[in-house]
């Protein structure tokens, strides 16, 4: 997950589940965390002043699934490529692709991954009040997030 990590762009997270049976809920307190962590970069304290994640209940209530096959694809562009300007790369594409198809491998075919993009219509729920777009991914023991964040 660290080689999808940029400066002040895409933040990552990953590691196991200490919770016995962990399920959605678990997964958006890791998510609320990286939120968190966002919130409390300095280069985005300006853009988030006064921002408090949002509660689980709500993160949870914000996500959609993502079938895994898509997940690679997926991940690669929240890490490789800008919100707002999509011409803009922030990580080389084969790199990107490279890092995103060896996570969700790991992860396995069981993994089940979750986004907050509404894939029907392509709104976005957002879970700040800047631009954002998230991945995450658990296999039930394990879970890696992905979140870029950009403020135009």
């Amino acid at each position: 997950m660290a080689r999808l990590s940029t400066p002040m762009r895409v933040y990552v997270a990953s590691g196991q589940f200490t919770e016995p049976d962990p399920d959605l809920p678990e997964l958006a307190a890791r998510i609320r965390a990286l939120l968190a962590e966002v919130a409390g970069d300095e280069a985005w304290q300006r853009f988030l002043t006064g921002y408090t994640p949002p509660p689980v209940p709500q993160i949870c209530a914000s996500l959609e699934p993502v079938e895994t096959h898509e997940a690679a694809a997926f991940l690669a562009r929240v890490a490789g490529v800008d919100l707002v300007w999509p011409s803009h790369q922030h990580l080389p594409a084969e790199t990107a692709e490279r890092a995103a198809e060896q996570v969700v491998a790991l992860l396995g075919p069981e993994a089940v991954w979750w986004t907050n993009h509404d894939t029907e219509c392509g709104a976005v729920n957002g879970l700040t009040p800047l631009f954002d777009s998230l991945l995450a991914g658990t296999d039930g023991e394990c879970f890696a997030l992905a979140l870029q964040i950009a403020d135009d």
